[in-house]
């Protein structure tokens, strides 16, 4: 069994992102820039949002983060959407999910210029990745791509099953790997008989927020586990959707949690967002 290393690999990455930033710099003196809006004192949205300003100082970025009270109304964050599409020191524009209950937030995302959506949330950007077309691409399932092709494990032809639906990680999920020619199937809540799919996967990627969910009578010998959830369990510690200490054991790859999927889903953000922002200087030029 070896660990996908994410943590390994999105240091590379930020470092790579550094240096590109510090040539953009020196050659059109552009430096990348990323809003983000936070709306509400949710601490785990603090936190990711906190991670990721300091992913930004590390790498050059230009951030700014627009708090906003619980009680905020879908007009005033439209109005600050909207400031943020017209303004040419911002590339990136991240809205931190999820939105309280009176914010439409279906329109938020609509609302993000498709130019600086480096969630890859936008239909635009949906349709295009839908499609097999160049975009920005969701960070999280773009970072298990990436953390794939650093071990050269190729999905072509693999049976690949998907634990999880949600627009954020296992729709875009499905879809790079059927892109890349995978065989895919896609579980969900209403999944009926679980282990009867996960049983004939060669690859397993699971995303659905429950703790143990994949267990060792679910999975062949030799099969590869990405795990894509975070929990955190009674004892305070942070797990993943699988019971890793008894399914690792089969597996001839799994990712840890954490340190395996969530720094890859950072250094994604950040590369999405260079993109964003070489984009925007060709339209300049």
């Amino acid at each position: 069994m070896q660990l996908l290393d994410g943590k390994a690999l999105s240091a590379k990455i930020e470092a790579n992102v550094a240096n590109e930033v510090k040539n953009l710099k020196n050659k059109t003196g552009l430096v990348p820039g990323l809003a983000v809006v936070l709306v509400g004192q949710d601490p785990a949205s603090a936190a990711y949002v906190n991670m990721k300003k300091k992913a930004c100082d590390r790498v050059g970025f230009y951030s700014v983060t627009h708090e906003m009270p619980e009680d905020i109304s879908q007009e005033a964050i439209e109005n600050t959407i909207k400031m943020m599409n017209n303004n040419p020191n911002i590339d990136g524009i991240l809205i931190q999910l999820p939105l309280p209950s009176q914010i439409d937030t279906t329109k938020i995302l609509e609302l993000v210029d498709p130019s600086k959506d480096v969630d890859g949330f936008h239909p635009y950007n949906v349709g295009r990745l839908a499609t097999g077309l160049d975009g920005f691409v969701p960070c999280t399932p773009l970072g298990v791509m990436e953390l794939l092709k650093e071990y050269d494990i190729d999905v072509k032809g693999k049976n690949c099953v998907v634990v999880g639906a949600s627009n954020i990680v296992g729709k875009p999920m499905a879809a790079l790997l059927l892109n890349a020619n995978a065989t895919v199937e896609i579980c969900h809540i209403f999944t009926d008989n679980l282990k009867k799919h996960t049983l004939d996967a060669d690859m397993i990627f699971v995303g659905a927020g429950v703790i143990n969910l994949i267990k060792e009578d679910m999975v062949k010998e030799g099969v590869i586990i990405v795990d894509i959830g975070i929990n955190r369990a009674d004892n305070g510690k942070l797990v993943g959707d699988v019971d890793f200490d008894r399914v690792s054991k089969k597996c001839s790859y799994i990712t840890p949690v954490p340190g395996g999927v969530g720094p890859m889903t950072i250094s994604m953000l950040l590369s999405n967002t260079l993109k964003a922002t070489k984009a925007h200087a060709d339209e300049r030029d």
